[in-house]
């Protein structure tokens, strides 16, 4: 048994070599006779979320070149070792086996929920703590104390995405009903079960509901049939792609709706809002962070203007507003609870952070049981004003207006089509 168990990882290894790239650590600074603490994690440079992976990868190592450049944490250097997943969840196993076993590294990262999930069964086994990016419920089936996220999706990850629309439905007495559409995949899936549930908790009927085949490129029948059930609301819970096919349907099909959008991943990326241009304008979308003036928490500022001015050259985000801040604020809580302990001990620090709060660059971060935010903070926000295809317009508060969650209110809805 033990003989064939390290055939399958040696295995595992070749193809590594074969197919992955190479890992490209962060270079420790000359002078440095400590050693480093090495921080693993495999990320999306290629595939469908590779525009997340090099967002998030540009944020962290913004943060360890700070770290190093200040002294480094103990005494010691920080490490950035990483892989190319691929946007694949079936290469993910191996490369966190070699983490740990070839690289040896102290402290586990991740992202993306549908590709860290398959990582989760070896960090479990060896009692690894693991510090995920922006991974919406992925705790919820293992429920694993020493898993921690950093986005803001709170206690239900069902109607993290979903919540604010239907707050803001609730709002407007002519909105009697809903159609909801979304991509046939197990995230999306969710995320409609989730609006499924808000429709109910606010006595909206559903007209529509279905989904759509991953392969699918032709969404006008879609929103065309949509259209003949004239709801009140449409609800998309879609991927880049579909997102950009989706809102392109819409107004070729002018679609009359008071509210159109809702959980469209993509349009919070530069690349997809410059190709949409003005056909963003009223569209309602889930949001992390945008600039808006209630928005402003310390330091953020300072880490955009050094993202932004190195993204071009990275392939990254130009904006980097979706991701990149939570993803260095993951590294800042790792950062707090590191030197507050005096240890990169897994117990030590998953217990550290399951009892404190840490100030980061999207405000204050505290976790519950499951690692995740107490209490959600997900943005609905509505594309106002928005003009051509310039990208550098999205760098105001004035196209991107929060409608909810009301404490960082910045502007009132406005109907998709009248």
């Amino acid at each position: 048994m033990a003989a064939t168990k390290i055939l399958r990882l040696a295995r595992t290894w070749i193809m590594l070599c074969l197919v992955t790239a190479v890992s490209v650590p962060l270079l420790v600074p000359a002078g440095w006779t400590a050693e480093p603490i090495k921080i693993g994690f495999s990320v999306q440079l290629t595939g469908p979320l590779a525009p997340s992976g090099k967002a998030n990868l540009l944020a962290q190592q913004i943060w360890a070149e700070r770290i190093n450049a200040t002294g480094g944490l103990l005494g010691r250097p920080v490490r950035l070792v990483y892989y190319d997943d691929q946007s694949s969840a079936s290469n993910v196993p191996g490369l966190y086996a070699k983490l740990l076993d070839i690289d040896r590294v102290d402290l586990l990262m991740g992202s993306a929920s549908n590709v860290i999930v398959a990582a989760m069964p070896l960090v479990i086994e060896r009692h690894k703590l693991l510090m995920a990016l922006v991974a919406l419920g992925v705790n919820d089936a293992f429920g694993y104390s020493r898993y921690f996220q950093t986005a803001p999706w709170g206690a239900d990850a069902s109607t993290a995405m979903a919540r604010g629309f239907f707050e803001v439905a609730s709002t407007r007495p002519q909105v009697k009903s809903v159609a909801l559409v979304g991509l046939d995949a197990e995230a999306a899936a969710s995320v409609l079960r989730g609006a499924r549930a808000e429709a109910k908790r606010i006595g909206l009927s559903i007209v529509y509901d279905r989904t759509y085949p991953p392969a699918t490129t032709d969404f006008g029948p879609i929103v065309r049939a949509i259209k003949t059930s004239t709801p009140d609301a449409v609800f998309v819970a879609s991927y880049p792609l579909d997102s950009v096919g989706m809102v392109r349907a819409a107004h070729e099909a002018s679609l009359k709706t008071t509210l159109f959008g809702g959980a469209m991943v993509g349009l919070q990326y530069a690349a997809l809002r410059g190709q949409l241009g003005e056909s963003l304008n009223n569209v309602i979308n889930y949001e992390l962070w945008v600039p808006g003036p209630k928005l402003r928490f310390p330091a953020i500022d300072s880490f955009l203007k050094t993202y932004q001015e190195r993204a071009k050259d990275e392939g990254a985000d130009a904006l980097g507003y979706y991701q990149p801040p939570f993803a260095c604020a993951a590294m800042q809580i790792l950062e707090q609870a590191i030197s507050a302990t005096g240890t990169v001990d897994d117990a030590t620090l998953a217990d550290y952070l399951h009892t404190h709060r840490f100030a980061t660059i999207v405000g204050d971060v505290e976790f519950d049981a499951k690692g995740e935010w107490p209490k959600s903070r997900v943005l609905t926000v509505q594309f106002r004003n928005v003009k051509g295809n310039d990208i550098e317009q999205y760098l105001g508060e004035d196209k991107v207006v929060v409608l909810y969650p009301y404490e960082y209110q910045d502007g009132e809805l406005l109907p998709f089509a009248p």
